[in-house]
């Protein structure tokens, strides 16, 4: 399987310039290929292969008075730029014909300048690790990093990434084999709210810690002094880059902390299931702020592949399952409850549920009855191997999120 470790990276004054370069003229080259896709695509001309641009747009266009400062970077970053051009009209297209799974993807954009997030990808023949524990980046020097743990594997591809408070990462993906732990015989269900983050069909609960609304006082101040400052001035820039920097440290603890929940959810029990929420609908209500706030879609992201890499069974149940509305233990169902009703009386056998602890319970009989019956590419629940699915690591740097429409969301069932 293959796994993506981050680093952070402190480049100096020379190599933060260099990047800078790299990051341009990558984004030249995406655009400049995008442009000339859509242009044939208007006149109603063929496909424009990755063949023909990377003669265009890359080789002969250094030779041009134009673009002659291509060449003043690494080769492999504007071919790679190309090679993320096409992953993300391979999606597109895999999107419209109905063969890719998971959110839908739009057609490739234009990249700016201003964007939020700049970033290259290199290949192993323009990077490679030293031995005093930086990192050699071609065109750019040996790159200072901060080595939090130790690479399983020599790496095969290298991003490296400039986010919008001026923050520099380096991000390996390695191929490395999954470390199976332990089995158990404990399996749990999850259920995810805004209240408590999660309810385990043991009764525990994981309260939320709320980073975001934690950090609202600061951010209100430095959100009023932002506006103040006058529109294109270096104070309005300076301000531009607190704000972010404070949401970057709500976004790391939030993500540190989903780790070490969903690890120890991984290490405790053999099997996890989980709703299917629909976050991106829950995330157009009144509650957007709290729904974003507590992260759901990256957690469970993260429950399915750390599930993958320990061996652990997972699997997903269906966001139409009536888990607040059936009683766990003698299965009568009473229909929909309001969200202030948090405990309730099964009309049929008289069992006092907690609403939250009731869907978890439901959830888990639910995903035990998903995986006997095979509908999940993962060990059943009789131990039988069942195959899995090839988990690639998640390439963000490619590829466009499309506006659709989608089903109203399930009510809110926390």
């Amino acid at each position: 399987m293959q796994l993506r470790y981050n680093y952070r990276a402190y480049p100096d004054a020379s190599q933060r310039r260099a990047l800078a370069r790299a990051f341009g003229c990558a984004r030249v080259v995406w655009n400049d290929c995008l442009r000339d896709r859509r242009e044939a695509h208007a006149a109603g001309l063929p496909y424009v292969k990755s063949a023909e641009l990377s003669r265009l747009r890359i080789t002969q266009a250094k030779r041009t008075g134009e673009r002659a400062w291509l060449a003043e970077v690494s080769a492999v970053v504007l071919q790679q730029s190309l090679r993320d051009l096409d992953t993300a009209y391979k999606n597109f297209f895999d999107a419209v014909k109905g063969k890719r799974e998971g959110r839908r993807a739009g057609p490739p954009r234009y990249k700016s300048k201003k964007d939020t997030r700049q970033s290259i990808r290199l290949n192993t023949n323009a990077f490679s690790l030293q031995d005093d524990g930086t990192v050699y980046v071609a065109k750019a020097g040996n790159l200072k990093v901060t080595w939090s743990r130790r690479l399983p594997a020599a790496p095969t591809s290298l991003t490296v990434t400039k986010d919008s408070s001026g923050r520099y990462f380096l991000s390996f993906v390695v191929d490395t084999e999954p470390d199976i732990l332990p089995g158990l015989e404990t399996d749990a269900g999850l259920d995810l709210g805004l209240s408590a983050f999660a309810v385990l069909s043991d009764g525990r609960r994981i309260d939320s810690p709320r980073f975001l609304r934690r950090a609202e006082k600061k951010l209100k101040r430095l959100q009023r002094e932002l506006s103040r400052k006058a529109k294109g001035s270096k104070n309005r820039a300076k301000a531009r880059i607190k704000v972010a920097r404070q949401h970057a440290k709500v976004a790391d603890r939030r993500r540190d902390w989903h780790h070490k929940a969903s690890t120890q959810i991984i290490r405790d029990n053999q099997a996890v299931y989980v709703e299917d929420l629909a976050v991106s609908g829950l995330g157009r209500t009144r509650l957007a702020k709290s729904v974003h706030d507590a992260g759901w879609s990256a957690f469970v992201g993260m429950l399915e592949y750390k599930a993958v890499k320990h061996g652990r069974t997972f699997a997903k149940v269906g966001r139409a399952f009536p888990s607040s509305q059936v009683c766990s233990v003698c299965g009568f169902r009473e229909g929909r409850k309001p969200l202030h009703v948090r405990e309730w009386t099964c009309a049929e056998c008289g069992t006092m549920h907690d609403r939250d602890h009731n869907a978890a319970r439901n959830v888990l009989c639910e995903g035990r009855r998903i995986v006997a019956t095979g509908r999940v590419e993962t060990p059943n629940a009789c131990g039988v191997p069942v195959r899995r699915a090839h988990v690639p690591a998640q390439r963000v740097e490619a590829g466009s999120p499309g506006r659709v429409r989608r089903p109203r969301p399930k009510s809110l069932d926390f």
